[in-house]
């Protein structure tokens, strides 16, 4: 019984790791985005089609970031190895989609990484680096 409650342990700790982690680089992409778009004006958008591989390539590079900052699993892993590539991203995006919402609710303008698909589509990439890398 206590094997099976350890397991659970782990895996919880392994998800909120992965989960913050990748809250604090979405935060910095967002802090990174709202200051660019200072500069660069609104017809310079890019469409959807291209913002999405976008921020999958830009999340795997803060994947690569954090392997570089901290080269071992940020929590040790649990006997089902990969499933912080499914539920992180996952929470990560909710998070993110919770943010943008709350952003527009208060009538200030949120980001694309701000959403469900832009939190996760990062979250995603930055998931599959450190899983292949951090060891």
């Amino acid at each position: 019984m206590d094997e099976i409650f350890g397991v659970i342990l782990i895996a919880i700790a392994e998800f909120l790791g992965e989960l913050f982690a990748e809250l604090i680089a979405e935060a910095v992409v967002a802090v990174i985005v709202r200051f660019f778009r200072k500069i660069v004006e609104r017809s310079l958008a890019i469409p959807s089609v291209f913002a999405v591989p976008a921020y999958f390539i830009l999340g795997c590079v803060f994947g690569f970031v954090s392997v570089l900052l901290v080269p071992h699993p940020i929590v040790h892993p649990s006997r089902i190895h990969g499933i912080s590539l499914l539920i992180s991203p996952v929470a990560t995006g909710l998070v993110m989609a919770f943010v943008g919402w709350e952003l527009r609710r208060r009538e200030k303008q949120a980001v694309r990484i701000e959403s469900f698909k832009y939190g996760f589509t990062f979250a995603l990439g930055m998931a599959v680096i450190r899983l292949v890398f951090a060891r």
